[in-house]
């Protein structure tokens, strides 16, 4: 930005700053010089998905240089829903903590639901991504394997992401967190070209050197993975196993729907998107979205016990999959924040800044 509007004290972990009464496009005026201004990640925290996507557009429109993008979009479900999220979702998120311990600059706008949320361990994405060249030696056969191991479904034709199909000698690929489907032509065993196509019409887009795989669901369907959920599941629910629809698919190497509320199964320990951040990042929190976390996890609980006796169905409960409220909090404490209302602030044992005293 030319020259920045609001002038404001800078935030520290153990020092916060807290700013009042930004109204109306102020509010997006305000981050979007916050975000200039700071040397590393922003992430953004809203209320809920719709004003996250709107608050990322009018950052946008106010800022004078590009930012990175980057989307970890909520799953969309309830909690303990027993259908899986769409593929273009879980496309994104996957995309996204990829590449978000890599960050050096751009924008993370998310609701404060989808930070409670626990994920799979870093290592789990970055073991399970591929980069695949062309010249690459490749036995096709195997690299099938792999895309199975992965969490790729075997399909005649392409059409969402996670699928892929195998004619001779071409692959059809569309990868998570690509926006295109790819087009692998092998010589024998090497690579021998890359090319992107249309889903609607099949026909070549243009020629790559080189796409990126990654893992195309956020939980490990291999047959370690599978042994794992299998003794987590027997020794967490006392009941017979094979009661339970939800074992027996993953058993069979199935991703049974709503699977994703049974994610700590998969694993010895979950992270947190807190885990994924790299060490330049810097907080920008609604403040109100702290109701609204409180909110969220009153629902999860109350869905919780409403479901939690169903014996075909047993739960994991809430501590496993979500976040406290004190937890969340302690961990902003690593990083700069700045709490953005607009009402205005009068705590004065704060930083505090009303920006009517800025306009």
């Amino acid at each position: 930005m030319s020259k920045a509007i609001f002038s404001t004290p800078v935030p520290s972990g153990a020092n916060p700053l807290h700013v009042g009464q930004l109204y109306g496009s102020s509010r997006s005026l305000f981050l979007a010089e916050k975000i200039a201004e700071h040397k590393g990640l922003s992430v953004v925290v809203c209320n809920d998905m719709a004003d996250a996507d709107q608050v990322e557009q009018e950052i946008l429109f106010f800022s004078h240089q590009k930012h990175e993008i980057f989307r970890f979009p909520d799953l969309e479900t309830l909690p303990y829903d027993q259908f899986s999220p769409h593929q273009d979702i879980i496309s994104e998120r996957i995309k996204c903590l990829a590449n978000l311990p890599f960050a050096k600059n751009g924008i993370l706008t998310l609701p404060i639901s989808t930070l409670l949320q626990k994920v799979a361990p870093s290592d789990f994405i970055q073991q399970r991504s591929l980069c695949l060249k062309i010249g690459d030696t490749r036995d096709p056969i195997q690299l099938r394997e792999n895309l199975i191991q992965f969490g790729y479904r075997s399909v005649s034709r392409v059409e969402e992401h996670g699928e892929f199909a195998s004619r001779g000698a071409i692959l059809d690929l569309f990868p998570m967190g690509s926006k295109t489907p790819f087009r692998i032509e092998f010589f024998d065993d090497d690579i021998d070209s890359i090319r992107s196509f249309d889903i609607e019409d099949q026909r070549s887009l243009e020629k790559l050197t080189e796409v990126n795989l990654l893992p195309a669901q956020e939980f490990p369907l291999d047959a370690a993975g599978i042994k794992t959920f299998r003794q987590n599941f027997r020794e967490k629910f006392d009941i017979n196993p094979n009661s339970c629809p939800v074992y027996v698919d993953v058993s069979q190497g199935s991703s049974s729907p709503g699977v994703e509320y049974y994610l700590p199964l998969f694993f010895d320990q979950l992270f947190s998107l807190f885990d994924y951040l790299p060490d330049n990042a810097q907080f920008l929190i609604d403040q109100s979205s702290f109701d609204t976390c409180q909110s969220f996890r009153d629902q999860v609980d109350e869905r919780y016990e409403m479901r939690r006796y169903n014996l075909a169905r047993p739960l994991l409960k809430p501590e496993e999959l979500f976040l406290d409220t004190e937890v969340v909090e302690t961990e902003l404490n690593a990083f700069p924040c700045i709490y953005y209302s607009l009402f205005k602030h009068s705590n004065e044992s704060a930083q505090t800044v009303n920006s009517v005293s800025y306009t």
